[in-house]
């Protein structure tokens, strides 16, 4: 392919490796994002005196590609990696299930339902054609291979706190794609699982990203929103902004999600539209705690209990020193909803006070001077719903209009939503455009 002037819209990782791979092979690109900096859901944000991601995020050995684009602009020597624990929150109660002794030991379960619980988590591991477990609903593979006890006291209350009610009509790709991520490393010869993390967090990883991309010739341009994205003369494409401003490009990818693609691409036939916009998508709401004392051990808290309002708890300072938080702790408390929940229309303060309350009633001890900052953030389109058969219900990255692509994180078709996989989508789904 000659060169082409590309504009891509969504400066987040999808947009970034998009734009970055693009202008390595010789083409103009244009990189918009309607926020005043890149970033997307990595983006940073200011908590009191500290500075760290707005949503969690880790890096696993397996993160291949992840690891790779951190090669290229000078950061992978500099990742921190650390052996983690994990917690469950059962009925009122904290548990490590860190290791097989603790696997043993774990209440609730008799041995024979512990046999079957680690049998369901290796056969996972281990089948290579996620392609036939998108027949399955994930309830009934878990209930074949767990047993009924088993699936109702560990894995129901997991699939709710990740997916909400959405569990009914998710395939059994979901429980496979999560297992394989987190045994990706021992397959590749390592003992045990280290997470990792760049210093300064995600904010250190955008700022020599976006040096990369301007290196290599990249355009940025923030605070720019879509408005439209319509057909102009010689089969170029011309995207109309919010702020009044126009640009004309032979190549358009858009990177936003599928609902928000479509009433962008208002030129694209009903049926390609309705496509985009069947594809079912979670939110998240998270509440981010910095407090002047850590709460436990665990880099990841699972609570089965139904009366917790969050999905779990994420203490990263398990993972990263306290030394890049100004010596505090910094927990995640995450729920995610749909869309439409009504949680969304609630204030800041509300959201706050009822996830703390709960907060402390699993940490008795914590008061409010120990609570140095709380803070929400919210995106109402983070992971799509890996329905029934749904590899097969995606619409092309190539749209009926010529040279007008939509790459997004809904074609991670066969993995969980992270950065890895983002990137892994960007650079697949360009090699099959170019090709």
């Amino acid at each position: 392919m000659e060169s082409r002037k590309w504009g891509i819209v969504g400066g987040g990782i999808m947009g970034m490796t998009l734009a970055l791979r693009l202008t390595q092979q010789g083409h103009k690109v244009v990189l918009f994002e309607a926020a005043p900096e890149i970033g997307g859901l990595v983006s940073p944000w200011k908590m009191g005196n500290a500075e760290w991601d707005k949503f969690y995020h880790v890096i696993l050995l397996s993160d291949f590609r992840t690891r790779n684009i951190l090669k290229e602009i000078g950061l992978e020597e500099t990742i921190e990696w650390v052996e983690t624990k994990t917690g469950f929150y059962m009925n009122g109660k904290l548990y490590s299930m860190s290791d097989t002794i603790e696997f043993l030991k774990f209440p609730t379960l008799n041995l024979f339902d512990k046999f079957r619980l680690g049998l369901t988590i290796i056969i996972a591991s281990r089948i290579k054609n996620w392609k036939r477990l998108e027949k399955i609903p994930v309830t009934t593979w878990l209930k074949r291979w767990s047993g009924s006890r088993t699936y109702r006291k560990i894995w129901l209350p997991l699939l709710r706190a990740k997916l909400g009610e959405s569990y009914q009509k998710t395939s059994a790709v979901f429980i496979w794609a999560t297992i394989q991520r987190l045994y990706g490393a021992r397959r590749s010869g390592l003992k045990k699982e280290m997470f990792g993390f760049v210093p300064g967090g995600y904010k250190n990883v955008i700022q020599a990203f976006k040096q990369k991309l301007i290196s290599e010739g990249v355009e940025i341009k923030t605070n720019y929103a879509a408005k439209e994205i319509k057909t102009s003369g010689n089969d170029r494409k011309s995207i109309s902004f919010t702020n009044e401003k126009n640009e004309e490009f032979d190549e358009v990818i858009v990177t936003l999600p599928s609902p928000l693609a479509s009433r962008l691409c208002s030129e694209l036939p009903k049926t390609e539209i309705q496509k985009l916009n069947d594809i079912e998508y979670l939110g998240v709401i998270c509440v981010a705690v910095l407090l002047d004392k850590s709460i436990s051990q665990f880099y990841i808290t699972n609570i089965t209990d139904s009366n917790i309002p969050f999905t779990g708890i994420i203490e990263m300072t398990a993972l990263v020193d306290k030394k890049y938080l100004e010596g505090n702790a910094l927990v995640y408390l995450p729920k995610y909803v749909v869309a439409s929940d009504p949680l969304f229309n609630q204030s800041d303060e509300e959201i706050k006070d009822y996830f703390i309350v709960n907060f402390k009633k699993m940490y008795p001890w914590l008061s409010d001077t120990n609570i140095k900052f709380a803070g929400v953030a919210r995106a109402k389109h983070v992971i799509t719903v890996a329905k029934l058969n749904y590899s097969e219900s995606l619409p092309d990255v190539k749209t009926s209009i010529p040279g007008l692509y939509i790459i997004n994180t809904s074609h991670i078709k066969d993995g969980t939503l992270n950065v890895n996989e983002t990137v892994r989508v960007a650079e697949t789904k360009l090699e099959e455009i170019l090709n």
